[in-house]
């Protein structure tokens, strides 16, 4: 396993790859790797010859007050358990200056999408997302790209910029890893104390009850987010629900009338400091 700092020698090692023809699957990540991580490695693996994973906390991503500079970094664990799995063959772990010089000017704007669900509650965020999702597809030029289903809305938005702007890999969106009580895996879980770990879960029941729900035929999206939310609000450590609803799986625009074979209910709220985020996508209503 090669690991790469600086973006000209990770992008025209990448060319050279692919001039030889040789098929390079990557997953972006911010590092405190996790099973979910290691997931999306272990299908990039299988799916192409060479494998990268980029290590990099996009500061653009972030807002004022946000958690920026207390996200969990862990490089040297990061770097062993990829070493160890035997699963990546490139690590890109650039430097922040090397990704945003001084004059760096430009951003990527996914329209629509980005101004829905967590974008209504986290202004400027998808934007940095698609700006160093772009960068990093230029510079490691995979003929894969792949991305969890936990973050369901960025998914959505990068396989709408590669799709507008003529980019040529495919998108592959791999199912969310959970632990054992449902919780999805997620860096930011560190955060959690243990009182507020053990009440996480009720994100993802409160969405198994939407889910169940709409299996028994239920089809009014107001009930269905009142039947959720008050899942989620009779575990009193969340302290704030930004949402819960039921929304068009392409467009991501919240529903009011249920109408539609494939629905994806999703959730943020807030346990102590921490945003969690989950979703289930169902599918085969009638």
């Amino acid at each position: 396993m090669e690991t790469i700092r600086l973006p000209r020698v990770m992008q025209e090692m990448a060319i050279r790859e692919k001039r030889a023809g040789r098929t390079m699957g990557f997953v972006p990540t911010m590092g405190a790797l996790h099973d979910g991580h290691l997931s999306l490695v272990k299908t990039a693996r299988s799916e192409n010859d060479l494998v990268a994973v980029s290590l990099f906390v996009n500061p653009t991503q972030f807002s004022a007050g946000e958690d920026f500079d207390r996200y969990p970094r862990a490089v040297s664990e990061d770097l062993e358990k990829l070493s160890s799995s035997g699963l990546a063959d490139f690590v890109f772990l650039p430097e922040t200056q090397n990704i945003y010089p001084p004059d760096f000017s430009t951003r990527v704007e996914v329209e629509g999408l980005s101004e829905r669900m967590c974008g209504a509650f986290r202004p400027g965020h998808f934007q940095g997302v698609a700006t160093i999702v772009l960068k990093l597809l230029n510079i490691i030029q995979p003929a894969r790209a792949y991305f969890g289903q936990k973050d369901y809305q960025q998914s959505v938005i990068i396989e709408k910029m590669v799709k507008d702007l003529n980019l040529p890999l495919e998108v592959a969106v791999c199912p969310t890893v959970r632990e054992a009580d449902g919780l999805a895996m997620s860096s930011r879980n560190a955060y959690l104390s243990p009182g507020e770990r053990n009440a996480a879960p009720a994100l993802y029941r409160a969405l198994q009850a939407g889910a169940a729900a709409l299996a028994e035929g239920r089809r009014d999206a107001g009930g269905l987010r009142a039947l959720m939310e008050g899942v989620l609000r009779a575990e009193p450590l969340f302290s704030a629900v930004d949402y819960i609803s039921a929304f068009d799986a392409g467009t991501l625009e919240e529903l009011e009338n249920i109408d539609k074979n494939t629905v994806l209910l999703a959730g943020a709220a807030r346990i102590g400091t921490t945003r969690l985020i989950d979703n289930l996508l169902v599918n085969n209503l009638k």
